[in-house]
């Protein structure tokens, strides 16, 4: 009696019940990632499937108008997709999904958190948990600050291009210094931003406060992958960073807070946003 031909998972493939299932959703998501449609060949390359397989998976996400073929004959995302894609913004609250994230990670318990969105030149904080360590300073919902000085804003800033970054803060005059160490020219801080590019997080090293060091993580949606549509930020007093580990333990811990957050709001998880650690 022949074997019977099976195919691997993918790495990133979750487990399924349903094997069908599985390897439908892989191909939809090798045609998403894809800069272009591709073809059957292309894909029975990258999924493994047999072609017989693939053929009837193919058809069959095609007449569900999950995939559509192009004039060529390649296979790109289909229209009904974005039912499902509009469902799920509209049902995501961003505010909603952080205290769901923050309370499902377990990640600073004790410490101040904070979540805010870029606008202009500053930083619009819309979610604070204040924490039981003591701080001085109280974030409150609505409270601006101007974003080079923060972590949040640091974090937002650079998801953007630096050309980006230098025409949003070169249009009115550098923000007045909130302590002597806030960064102090658009200069000094795009190599903070190139650094927190590598390292996928950001630091506030007492900048807005004496004293107080801020830890910042850009978060992504699913309509702005590369882009952040907020930040994430947790505070702690300078006296409590003394162990040369806890700072790169804290960057770790805040990137994964927001890597969980922006899961929740439908944006995959990049590994160039990972610590470097």
């Amino acid at each position: 009696m022949p074997k019977t031909q099976t195919t691997a998972a993918a790495p990133d493939e979750p487990k399924s019940t349903s094997p069908a299932v599985g390897r439908a959703v892989r191909i939809l998501d090798l045609v998403a990632r894809s800069a272009r449609p591709l073809t059957s060949a292309e894909l029975a390359r990258d999924t493994g499937l047999p072609k017989s397989s693939l053929h009837g998976l193919c058809e069959t996400l095609i007449q569900l108008r999950l995939l559509q073929r192009t004039g060529n004959g390649a296979l790109a995302m289909g229209p009904h997709v974005m039912t499902w894609a509009n469902a799920f913004l509209a049902h995501t609250n961003i505010l909603q999904e952080f205290y769901v994230a923050w309370q499902e990670s377990q990640l600073f318990t004790m410490e101040t958190i904070t979540l805010s969105v870029l606008d202009g030149r500053d930083v619009v904080y819309i979610a604070c948990q204040n924490g039981t360590r003591p701080l001085d300073v109280t974030f409150r919902n609505g409270m601006r600050m101007p974003a080079p000085y923060t972590a949040t804003g640091k974090a937002m800033l650079s998801t953007l291009p630096d050309h980006e970054v230098c025409t949003l803060l070169e249009a009115a005059p550098w923000p007045q210094p909130l302590t002597r160490r806030s960064v102090p020219s658009l200069d000094a801080l795009l190599p903070e931003l190139a650094q927190c590019r590598q390292h996928g997080y950001s630091i506030d090293d007492a900048q807005v406060r004496d004293g107080m060091h801020c830890f910042g993580a850009a978060v992504f949606d699913a309509s702005s992958q590369q882009r952040a549509v907020a930040g994430l930020a947790v505070s702690f007093l300078e006296v409590d960073l003394v162990n040369p580990g806890k700072i790169a333990e804290v960057g770790r811990h805040i990137r994964a807070l927001a890597d969980q957050l922006s899961a929740r709001l439908g944006a995959p998880v990049h590994p160039d946003r990972r610590t470097a650690g």
